[in-house]
């Protein structure tokens, strides 16, 4: 107890308990997991006795030998813990498996007066032919990932070529619509001029063009009230000279 203390020598023993915490190995051993493998584990665990009277008591009356029997517990439980799992799972659970066994070891170890304050789980090391399969594995699936970006990016690319086409294609349909529109609606305009300006100039003008067709081609002239008629006629036309009442010569046509 604190204070004034007297002992016998020879009589009395004193005990000291080291309430530090305590680095303990988790040996490496084989364990073999769900799916049949065997494979290489340990690990590394941080314990101390609890910090009371009643807990240091049992750390020498409760256990003889602490730190083993912490230690020897935990390899026992690592076993359990893997022997659950497949070892593709046990690959991936290290955190899972060492807060279980943080768990478990804190439960037995209140027993012993003792807390277990973390538990890590250092090495998980299967088989050389099971590490050759793995490599082998992630090699195919590296590859295959690859192979799907690069493929992923051809198509990628394709589709962007196509759209390209596309938008190129449309815009020169679009423009040869926009220019079919332009000659239309010219076309258009123009049909209405003629329409509303030169209906009768073009009618003046076709009968000019005959007029002048018909004298080329020696065809009958007739003069009427409303201008001249031109009539055209088939065949040569011959021409006899003869005088009028005051004497002139005129030429008469004869059909």
């Amino acid at each position: 107890m604190p204070g004034l203390g007297f002992q016998i020598p020879f009589v009395h023993l004193i005990r000291i308990r080291d309430v530090r915490e305590h680095t303990m190995d988790i040996h490496p051993q084989p364990v073999i997991t769900k799916d049949n493998v065997e494979i290489q584990v340990d690990g590394i665990m941080w314990v101390r006795p609890t910090v009371d009277e009643e807990s240091i008591k049992r750390t020498f009356y409760s256990i003889d030998d602490w730190k083993r029997a912490i230690i020897q517990l935990a390899m026992t439980n690592v076993r359990q813990e893997f022997g659950d799992l497949t070892l593709d799972e046990s690959l991936v659970a290290r955190e899972t498996i060492a807060t279980n066994l943080q768990r478990i070891l804190n439960t037995f170890g209140a027993e012993w007066g003792l807390t277990v304050s973390k538990v890590e789980i250092r090495l998980i090391d299967p088989p050389e032919d099971i590490k050759k399969a793995m490599h082998k594995q992630k090699t195919a699936e590296q590859e295959r990932r690859s192979m799907r970006l690069l493929a992923t990016g051809e198509f990628e690319a394709a589709q962007q070529e196509k759209l390209a086409i596309i938008q190129r294609a449309e815009g020169e349909s679009e423009a040869v619509i926009q220019v079919a529109q332009g000659k239309a609606e010219a076309i258009r305009l123009v049909n209405e001029a003629a329409q509303q300006y030169f209906v009768g100039n073009a009618q003046a003008l076709k009968k000019m063009e005959m007029v002048e067709t018909s004298l080329r081609e020696n065809a009958k002239i007739v003069i009427t009230e409303h201008g001249i008629s031109p009539t055209l006629l088939l065949g040569s036309l011959p021409v006899s000279v003869s005088s009028d009442e005051n004497g002139r010569e005129k030429q008469v046509m004869r059909e």
